[in-house]
């Protein structure tokens, strides 16, 4: 390449920059321009014709742009042989001195150092990044000075916006992030901020599948209804036809404002039910719509996803702020229209006897119809049955003896329909119907099983463990009878009053839940419980931070001799002064009997876990980590399921000893710690002990850990030590 431009004209002028890059391979760079000798006119043509268009800019703007000269100086100067025109799109030659002297102002590198033409990174840093959007030529005569080719690059990845601006909430590129604009405002990286973007919308999606079912769930119910109103009144209408058939001229006055206010009701009940059907069904529409946009969006690019995610979340957050009305508005009971026959008493002895009606037959139980103390039991009829009213019966079912069997209940029903409440939560019930009318009952309906939806489950809160990136909460059912599944909802702490932003974990067969969390935030748990009536209502809430490692101590490995209690700085283990010998229970298999120690319950995922003991100088303890199947009776460090840090105090200096299969290195202790940092990492196979005091490391156990193992702490005589959790890794520690 340079030899080429050494054989095309002169060598270039020692003041001249010179900008080496490659003008091939690219179909939106412009070739090389003519030589010298071109007039700068037909030179201004030739680039203008050839150039993008969005480099076809008038001449006075992008000096503006690129503070090249003032406004006032481009109209009025003219360099060399060709002169500056307003609106032309011909490109004015200026003297390449002037341009070094606006690249020298503008170019500053982000610690604020200007950066001359000396610098090897000069053509490629702060304004020229800028300024190779445009095309700049020099020409003046050939005698005095040469003409120079600045030939702008490709746009480099680094201009492209690689970060998100929380403040504005637009993207940014790097050398925005360190401008005055967004030098105070809240940062983040762009592909954090399109994770972050995209964990909002999926989120949204879920609280809108939710709200879907929900709907669908209310429109199911309002059509049963709409079409129990209109079965029933046109039941009443026969009955009242056939009734009045042969007295139709006697009662005619009668007859007619009857019918007539039959039908005003009807209309009127109907009416109120078709909009509210009609209003649910524009909500049903409006959340696929929302939901085909949602999906749409998820395929779009980065810059034009995180743009149309922004407007859409606002639009989300308006919209599942709106309540939806799922209460049935209009009143669907039907009235008692029975006339007083008195007066046409003798007439009425012609008519002929109304037939008792039909057995009914009961509907099974739809999904999500129970609560944990109601259930709505829906049945139909025979349409040529004449029914005034139902006996809805219900009793438990019985799965004891025959003669423990309970009482039946009876309500008296207008509708084909009935929610039933005050029942027991996860029961199942018999239900079974009769009709009847002035003629009598129908046989009894066959029975049908329903079930209420469970109680809301108990969150074990103290036994929750959590770590950086994950935690395991435990529960506990509430319930008598088995449930079909539990759904666990996570709420970060930012939002706790905002649905939409809560995460479901759904399908959970057991009373347990391991789930993934980002580090460092706190969230609410709540947890429901699921059975073919419905969910339950949500748990007492609970805490959890990812802030470090929590976890309990196990009551069932704990020594008798030792006692644990919680405060709110951490927990605390003791050892009392045994003043006489007692013989109690013996010890059961998870229970340590010759040492007196403790093991606690870490949470089982992979990665870092780090807590801190606060111990006394003047005690003999062991603190470290265990395997499951350490044995119970031995001392902790004295076999291959163990690795632990000992101190034991001697009448000279104090011992400290770092034992695994009762063996320990030779490392000398000057400074005794008062508060120890454990950091266990199973990525690394790694067990530190490290001074917090002074943030001094101790000693490293380099193994591989075969299964998750488990804290343990041991005292040797009386006194206590302290476990403080949640606790951060320190930076002294993360280096090993």
């Amino acid at each position: 390449m340079e030899e080429e431009e050494e054989a095309e004209g002169p060598a270039l002028p020692h003041d001249c920059l010179y900008y080496p890059m490659d003008l091939y391979n690219s179909e939106d760079r412009l070739p090389l321009l003519p030589g010298p000798t071109g007039h700068p006119a037909e030179l201004g043509r030739a680039v203008s014709s050839r150039a993008p268009p969005h480099f076809r800019k008038d001449p006075e703007e992008l000096a503006r742009l690129y503070e090249l000269a003032d406004a006032e100086e481009l109209g009025d100067r003219s360099v060399g042989d060709g002169a500056l025109q307003a609106g032309s799109s011909e490109f004015a030659p200026y003297s390449l001195r002037k341009t070094q002297t606006a690249l020298k102002q503008r170019n500053w590198r982000s610690g604020g150092e200007a950066v001359g033409p000396e610098d090897p990174g000069w053509g490629l840093t702060g304004a020229c990044q800028d300024l190779r959007e445009a095309y700049y030529y020099t020409h003046g005569r050939a005698s005095e000075e040469y003409e120079c080719y600045v030939i702008p690059e490709e746009d480099d990845e680094e201009e492209a916006p690689n970060g998100f601006c929380v403040t504005c909430r637009i993207p940014v590129t790097g050398s925005a992030m360190v401008s005055e604009e967004h030098r105070e405002h809240e940062v983040t990286p762009l592909s954090k901020a399109l994770e972050g973007a995209r964990d909002e919308i999926h989120k949204n999606m879920s609280r809108l599948e939710q709200q879907i079912l929900d709907m669908e769930n209310f429109a199911s119910h309002l059509e049963e209804v709409f079409i129990t109103v209109e079965e029933n009144f046109g039941k009443q209408e026969q009955n009242f036809e056939s009734h009045y058939s042969e007295i139709l001229e006697t009662l005619a006055q009668k007859y007619e404002e009857k019918l007539c206010t039959l039908g005003e009701r009807k209309r009127e009940k109907l009416g109120t039910l078709y909009r509210q059907l009609l209003h649910c069904g524009e909500s049903l529409d409006t959340c696929r719509e929302l939901m085909e946009t949602l999906e749409e969006l998820c395929h779009q690019g980065k810059a034009d996803f995180l743009r149309d995610a922004l407007v859409m979340a606002d639009r989300l957050g308006e919209f599942l702020k709106t309540d939806t009305d799922v209460e049935i508005v209009g009143r669907s009971d039907l009235e008692d229209q029975t006339l007083d026959f008195s007066e046409v008493e003798q007439l009425m002895e012609h008519i002929h006897s109304i037939p008792a009606p039909s057995a009914p037959v009961i509907n099974p139980q739809a999904p999500n119809s129970a609560t944990g103390s109601s259930v709505r039991v829906c049945w139909s009829l025979y349409s040529d049955d004449t029914v005034e009213s139902y006996l809805l019966s219900y009793q438990p079912v019985q799965d004891g003896p025959p003669g423990n069997q309970q009482a039946e209940l009876t309500m008296t029903v207008k509708e084909t329909y009935c929610l039933v409440r005050n029942l027991a939560p996860n029961t199942q019930y018999e239900f079974w119907v009769t009709a009847q009318n002035r003629a009598g009952c129908s046989p009894a309906s066959e029975r049908a099983v329903y079930m209420t939806a469970p109680s809301p489950p108990i969150i074990r809160s103290r036994e929750l463990r959590s770590c950086e990136e994950a935690a395991l909460v435990l529960w506990d059912s509430g319930n008598m009878n088995p449930v079909d599944s539990y759904t666990l909802e996570l709420t970060p702490e930012e939002a706790p009053g905002m649905s939409g932003v809560t995460e479901s974990v759904v399908g959970i067969p057991n009373c347990e839940a391991l789930v993934q969390l980002q580090p460092r935030q706190t969230y609410t748990i709540c947890v429901r419980a699921l059975n073919v009536g419905g969910p339950s209502a949500r748990s007492q809430p609970a805490m959890v931070r990812t802030t470090g490692s929590c976890f309990p101590l196990n009551r069932l490995t704990c020594h008798p001799w030792l006692s644990i209690s919680e405060d709110e700085d951490g927990l605390r283990v003791e050892r009392r002064e045994q003043k006489y010998t007692k013989r109690g229970p013996p010890p059961s298999s998870t229970q340590f009997s010759r040492c007196v120690a403790v093991l606690g319950d870490l949470t089982p995922v992979r990665g870092r876990h780090y807590w801190e003991v606060e111990v006394d100088t003047g005690l003999d303890y062991t603190v470290g980590v265990v395997l499951e199947d350490v044995p119970r009776q031995e001392q902790l460090g004295a076999n291959r399921q163990s690795w632990c840090m000992r101190h034991t105090v001697t009448s000279g200096r104090p011992k400290y000893e770092f034992l695994h299969d009762q063996k320990t290195p030779d490392i000398r202790i000057t400074v005794p710690p008062r508060r120890i940092g454990i950091l266990l990492d199973y990525d690394s196979a790694k067990l530190s002990f490290f001074n917090v005091a002074i943030s001094q490391h101790l000693f490293t156990f380099s193994c591989h850990f075969p299964h998750y193992v488990h804290p343990c702490f041991s005292l040797e005589q009386p006194g206590s030590l302290k476990i403080y959790q949640g606790i951060p890794v320190p930076t002294s520690a993360a280096l090993y």
